[in-house]
């Protein structure tokens, strides 16, 4: 995955656009700027978005190509995000640290995904928040109609509102649903699409 991703990252333009994703801009927007971890941040777009709004950014990604970008987008600003290069177990972030995790398109493999997702939680700060988008089983259908919208090809590693429950044990629910969206994010999230939202709390 890691090539996969890096010859995707590599072109002159940005895979998804220079803008965040609009259902992380919209969560960002009602939270007071704290310290905030986006794991699988590509080139940097919604890191870039936070850092905008005064939050201390942490992001890390597979693909090195894609920190190139992001590193390429904080100076168009003139903005700072630390970006590492890695997966999660590569790397050391403290338990209660960060005050929102964004999870935006973030398919990882089942075989790591649970234990992802509860290593996320152990990073999280009592009072944080974990703000999600993913696409969904359903659609599978909108890809194979237009391939252009993007996402797995891999039912696996598509996302349900089940599976979201399942997998954030102890995490109160502020909501979750899953709707049909637009994209116009860059070149490889274009048309319909069908997506699980959650914005989940951890308990004080």
């Amino acid at each position: 995955m890691k090539n996969f991703w890096n010859e995707r990252y590599s072109s002159i333009e940005f895979a998804y656009g220079e803008e965040p994703n609009e259902y992380f801009k919209e969560q960002l927007s009602k939270l007071e700027p704290g310290r905030i971890l986006l794991p699988g941040d590509g080139e940097g777009r919604n890191g870039i978005c936070a850092a905008k709004q005064g939050w201390d950014v942490e992001a890390f990604d597979i693909s090195s190509e894609g920190k190139k970008k992001a590193d390429q987008l904080a100076e168009k600003y003139n903005l700072n995000i630390n970006y590492q290069v890695g997966g999660l177990e590569d790397l050391e972030y403290e338990a209660n640290s960060f005050d929102a995790i964004a999870l935006i398109f973030t398919h990882f493999d089942t075989e790591v995904r649970a234990q992802y997702r509860k290593k996320f939680i152990e990073l999280l700060k009592p009072g944080g928040v974990i703000i999600t988008e993913l696409f969904s089983t359903k659609h599978l259908e909108y890809n194979t109609k237009n391939p252009k919208v993007g996402g797995p090809k891999k039912l696996e590693l598509l996302a349900s509102m089940k599976q979201i429950r399942a997998e954030y044990p102890g995490i109160e629910i502020v909501e979750l649903y899953q709707i049909e969206a637009i994209f116009n994010e860059g070149t490889f999230h274009v048309g319909k699409g069908d997506v699980v939202r959650f914005l989940g709390r951890k308990p004080l």
